[in-house]
């Protein structure tokens, strides 16, 4: 499973379907799931976005078929990046980053 974050800014008429059902968050978290995602952590921010969400998924054609269809509705504007877990981040520098050790010709 790939990684996933999920910047999400509402549009006017999602502010308002959420003030007024501020459940429907968890709905469209148990739609993102039945749709091959899972939703691993999920956070109200300040800023330029509203929510940031962290994913599981099988691949990038599942998040993009996901983010399109969410964005279609008109009700929040998403941009999705691929994420890196740290640990694998640092292993894979550390596995390809180091330079080859320089062989001795015998004299």
């Amino acid at each position: 499973m790939a990684h996933y974050v999920m910047l999400s800014t509402l549009s006017e008429s999602g502010r308002k379907v959420l003030r007024e059902r501020p459940g429907w968050i968890r709905k469209v978290n148990r739609e993102l799931e039945s749709k091959g995602a899972k939703v691993r952590a999920q956070y109200a921010v300040l800023g330029p976005y509203d929510f940031v969400t962290i994913l599981e998924a099988p691949d990038n054609e599942t998040v993009s078929s996901i983010s399109i269809e969410m964005g279609a509705r008109g009700s929040v504007q998403i941009m999705t990046m691929p994420a890196i877990p740290l640990d694998a981040f640092i292993g894979r520098l550390e596995a390809h980053g180091r330079p080859r050790a320089r062989r001795r010709r015998p004299r």
